[in-house]
Formats: C-alpha cells, structure tokens, sequence
C-alpha cells in the first residue's frame, strides 16, 4: 500500500515550531551567559521604576561633598551665581563602574529624574537646566547604553521634565553643548555599539522659544570640522569656538586597527550665517592632549588639565596626567601660559627682615631707606637678592629629592661624594621656608566653571601605577588677582589607601610617593593640614613622572627609557628654551634670559607696565623655576645614568666584535 497523503502544511509547521525551540534555547543560553550586573536593560527598567515611586522633591540639607566622580557636569546657578549644581558622572574603583544620577545644589531627589549617566552635557537658560544626550556603564564595562533623551529642571521647584520633541539628536556621549542667546549648540560626540565605535560630526540647534530641533547640514564645499568627541565648546559674543577633542580611524595597512587621534585643530562658528571657519593658533598655545577641561572668562577661555599618551615598546602605554592652565584670547586669538602671580605679603617681610637681624646685620633700620630707595632705581637688583635666595634652599630640596627618589633602586641610587649629608632637620627648615604650592594635581574630565571672577575645578580622574584614581576634591582660583589656588574640598584619599593596600598584597615594596599618598589621606582634618594635602598633590605628580621614567622597579631596556625621559620632557614642556631652565642655570641667569618671554606672558593677564609690568615677569619666572627645579636635576641624574648604559653597553658590542673577528 502506498503512503498517506500529508496534510497541506504540516511539515512546514513542524519545521517552523523545531526553529521557535532552537531560538528559545539560544537567547536561554545568550542569557546565562550576560550577567546580571551586564544587563542593562534589567538594571535601567529597576531605576525608572524605583524613579516611578517618587511622589514629591526630597531635599536634604547640609549633606556630605558628593562622591569621586569624572564626566559629570557642573554649572552655576543663574537664579544665584555663588551656588553650584553638579549633576550625574562616574566612578571607576578598579574592578567595577558605578554610574551616578544625583544632583548636588544639596542633596536632591525628585519624581521622574532622569536615569543615572556621565559624558552627558548640561547647559542653563533663566531659572532652567538642560540636560542632553550621555550614557550608562555596566560595573563590569562590558555593556554601554547610549541616550538621546532630553531634559529640563526647573531650578524653582527642583522638578524634572523630559522633554519628547521630534528631531532629536542620534543617542551619543562625548558630545558638546552650548548656549547661544535662546538656542541650545549640540555637536559631535560617539556612539559604541560594541562592534564598532562610530563618532559624529552632525550640528543640531535647538530653539528654547519655539522647543523644536533643527539640524545644521553643511553646504556644498564649505569647511566643516572632523568628527570627533570629548573636545571643547564656548561663547564669545556672536562667535563659537571649538577646540581639540578626540576620535578612532582604521589604519591604513592590512590589519585594519583602529588608532587613536588626539585633534588640536581650532575652529570658529558664525552661529548667525553657520559657517565653520578654521582659526590659526598663534602666542603659545598648549601642546597637543585629551580630556582638558575650558570655561570662558570675560575675553578669555581657560584650558585646564589634559592627559597626554605614548606608546612606548609594544603594548606598554605610558601617560602623562598635566596640570597646567592657559589663557586664550577671544578677542585677538592668541594663547598663553596663565603662571601664578607671587604675592608679598606684610609676614614676608617681617620674615625676611628677622633673617637679616639672625645673619648679624645691626645696621638694618638704617640702611632700609637706602635700600628701598636703590631697590626703586634698579628693580632687576631686588629680583637678583631674591633669586640667589630662593635658589640656594630649592637646591638644598632638590638633593633631599634626588636622595629620597633614589634611594630604593640600587642601579639609581645617588652618592654623595664623601660630603657629608645634612640632617633632615636641617633640610625641613629648608623646605619649610619655602611655602608650598597650593594647585590641583593633574587629571582628566575635570569639571570648570566661573563665578563672580573665581574659577572653580572639581574631581576628575587620573592614574597612579596603573591604578585609576578618581578625584573629589575642589578647588578655586581668583581670577582677578591670579595669586593662589584655594583647596575647598580635600580628596577624601580613600582611593589613595585602596591603591596602597592591593600593591602591599601583591608584594611590592612602598616608595614615597605611596607615603606621600597615605600621608594626604590622613591629613583632613585643619585647613593647614588641607593645603599640605594638596601641595603634596602637585608634588607626588613630579614623583611619578620619575617613577614612571624609572620603570617603576622594574629593569626597562634602555630604548624604552629613553623614550620615557623623552615623552616626560615633551609632556612638560621641557623642550621650550624660554620656559625651561637649562643645566646648572641659576634662578638670575634664567629670568636674565627669558625675561622677554615673562613679561610678554604676564602682560596678557595684567595688562601692567614698567616696574610692576617687569615685577610680575620675574614672579612668572620664578614660579616656573621653582616648579621645575627638582625635576629638572632629577632628569640630569637619570639621562648621566642612561649615557653610562648606553656607553658601557656599546663597549661590550665592540668588544664582541673583536672577538668574533680574531677567531
């Protein structure tokens, strides 16, 4: 007998029902795999409806500074300029990532907040905050969420709105955002999707009057910037700058890798016209780096920070965390170093006089009109006194540097030529004569902002051995006099001891700078305690710099180190004559040289002339000096070091040579 005949259908709904189980069975596998702390669409459904439940505003005053953070955004109150609003950023502990959503004018909380972020933009506009645009890290940095939402806060009620308009921005992070009169300036950023990274170029305004999106397009033939994110964008008058920023594009040899590019192009918008032109960077502008920070100043935009990367045999990757702070010009368009101004105070004087009693000057109150009255007549005299002043106890705390940094590596260890070594009571006295420098350490993703003449930089990240260190510290510069950094918030230092601990359970021996470290973390608990803290900050930061050319313990080829001595001479700024001192320069020789350049620098922010003109020209010298000093002799110490390598291994080559030959 034959076969039955089949059903019309049967077999395609068996074959159809077998491919439902075997998907099924898939996504159950894709499933386990992802773990919780990776699904972000788990994690973000838990926040909105945890969000859902808030009924009213909670606010809670006088709370605890808020965490360590980086990509967070920071923006003065318009409705109450001596008020801050920090909102969102990110903590990375060296093991997981935690995203934030809180917002600090205190501690606030309200109904419908947006979800937690960081690399998002904020911009204020009357009694408004803005939000655009970020994303969400997994703790474990394996999944990204990317967001295109919009919101607003009414900075009277302390409520949320998400504001759902058509024509929006793509998702992206990494993007900047601007205020200009009453429209909102979004351009650039990226967008990771795990298998490619794709950065944007796009222009978008939105209308603050009419609440509708427009995008830019360029027209046929006309300059447009690359894409890029994490670059910067400011106002000036009817004018946007943009500066810098960074993006990925595929070499292009056959392996088709990606390779970073750090941009330092500068661009200007016509936001009347959109018109993109490029702007010819002229003074002395910084050199090239990624994620500094900017603000504008009255007729002036202030760069802070920045990182800078190298690749040095291999994988290894060396970086470079900076502290430096420029000026740029809005008006004419040049850059220029903004160096400290030294204020003399009535303690100095009464201090410097007391020192010339102890030296056995009786005749003092005698000859001091004589002496105001030569130090009228020639300036560059007085300057002199102080030169030979300042450099005989930096040299005495250049040696205890070179000693200190030393002394743990046997191949770098620094003898003292049979002459005897002073006591370190002696050299504390040293260099407690020299007051400490007050600024923020190097780092990256800070955030910057102006209010009432006093520029505010809060946290940020940077790395110490390997360790990502996430900052929480304030500080605030008066724009005016240019005088001091002012430490508001210490770093908690609770990161600092975390770092220690784990190198100490895997064996390594402590160095300075991790005492140092441990030493901040310990010491909050006065005012003077706090600015000891933060000038050990920018102390600590020379240390690595060394450590860091030293190989850190470990024996590093002498090409590698070459390489780093070069990359840390580059990083700082070591390679320009005029703001670095050479060999064996005194302080006198060093601003008889460069003087010019000071009050050149100097001039840009004061506007001085003649006597106080050339006053704060050897102020601008002598800060330099004094930064770089101990450095410099390190480095002198290290390159003698490196040419004896160098020396003995070419030796050994042509002695090999030799060998061969004979036999």
């Amino acid at each position: 007998m034959g076969k039955k005949t089949k059903k019309p259908g049967k077999g395609k709904e068996k074959t159809e029902k077998k491919t439902a189980k075997a998907d099924e069975k898939r996504a159950r596998r894709e499933t386990k795999k992802l773990s919780p702390e990776d699904d972000i669409d788990a994690i973000l459904l838990n926040i909105q409806k945890e969000e859902a439940k808030k009924k009213e505003v909670h606010v809670e005053d006088n709370v605890p500074a808020p965490s360590p953070r980086s990509n967070c955004t920071l923006n003065i109150n318009p409705l109450k300029e001596t008020e801050l609003i920090l909102y969102g950023g990110e903590f990375y502990n060296g093991n997981k990532t935690f995203v934030y959503g809180d917002l600090y004018r205190y501690e606030i909380s309200s109904p419908n907040s947006p979800p937690p972020r960081s690399a998002h933009q904020a911009v204020t506009w009357k009694n408004y905050l803005y939000i655009f645009g970020g994303e969400f890290t997994s703790p474990n940095q394996e999944r990204f969420h990317h967001y295109k939402d919009f919101w607003m806060l009414d900075l009277k009620t302390n409520q949320w709105e998400q504001l759902n308009l058509k024509g929006s921005p793509s998702p992206r992070s990494g993007h900047r955002m601007v205020l200009y009169k009453h429209k909102i300036i979004v351009f650039g950023g990226f967008y990771d999707t795990l298998r490619e990274v794709r950065y944007h170029n796009d222009l978008y305004v939105f209308d603050l009057d009419q609440f509708k999106w427009q995008e830019i397009t360029p027209r046929p033939g006309s300059m447009w910037p690359s894409a890029r994110s994490g670059f910067q964008f400011f106002v000036y008058q009817d004018e946007i700058f943009l500066y810098g920023g960074y993006s990925k594009e595929v070499s292009s040899d056959k392996t088709g890798s990606e390779k970073g590019v750090v941009h330092s192009d500068l661009w200007s918008l016509d936001p009347r016209t959109w018109e993109w032109n490029k702007v010819k960077k002229s003074g002395m502008p910084p050199g090239p780096r990624a994620g500094f920070s900017m603000c504008v100043h009255k007729k002036r935009a202030l760069f802070f920070g920045g990182v800078v990367d190298m690749e040095v045999g291999g994988d290894v990757m060396m970086s470079l965390f900076l502290d430096e702070l420029y000026g740029f010009q809005l008006d004419n368009h040049r850059w220029y170093p903004l160096e400290l101004r030294k204020g003399k105070s009535t303690k100095d004087k009464v201090k410097r006089s007391s020192g010339r009693k102890r030296n056995g000057d009786d005749k003092i109150n005698s000859t001091e009109p004589e002496e105001s009255v030569a130090n009228d007549k020639d300036d560059n005299s007085e300057n002199d006194e102080e030169a030979d002043d300042l450099e005989s106890k930096i040299d005495g705390i250049s040696n205890q540097m070179a000693t200190t940094m030393t002394g743990g590596n046997g191949d770098l260890a620094v003898k003292s030529e049979g002459k005897p070594q002073e006591s370190s009571a002696n050299l504390d006295s040293q260099i407690s004569d020299i007051p400490e420098i007050v600024k923020p350490c190097g780092r990256i993703n800070s955030c910057m902002v102006v209010g009432r003449d006093t520029l505010y930089v809060y946290g940020g990240m940077m790395e110490v051995k390997d360790q990502e260190i996430t900052l929480d510290d304030l500080y605030s510069l008066n724009l005016s006099k240019l005088d001091e950094w002012k430490c508001i918030i210490p770093a908690s230092g609770s990161e600092w001891v975390e770092v220690s601990e784990d190198e100490n359970e895997d064996g390594d021996e402590d160095d300075d700078s991790e005492d140092e470290c441990n030493e901040d973390s310990n010491s909050d608990e006065t005012d003077d305690d706090n600015d000891e803290e933060s000038g050990k900050d920018g102390s600590l930061q020379m240390g690595d710099a060394v450590a860091l050319i030293k190989g850190e313990g470990r024996a590093l080829r002498r090409k590698e180190k070459r390489a780093r001595i070069e990359q840390i001479r580059a990083s700082l700024g070591l390679s320009d004559s005029q703001r670095t001192p050479t060999p064996g320069e005194s302080l006198r020789e060093f601003y008889k040289r460069t003087n010019m350049y000071w009050q050149m620098a100097a001039h840009e922010h004061t506007q001085h002339t003649g006597k106080e003109l050339r006053k704060d020209g050897f102020d601008l010298a002598e800060a330099r000096y004094r930064e770089l000093k101990p450095i410099l002799d390190e480095l002198a110490i290290l390159e003698a070091e490196q040419k004896a390598e160098e020396a003995e291994a070419s030796a050994e080559t042509s002695t090999k040579k030799r060998g061969k030959k004979k036999r």
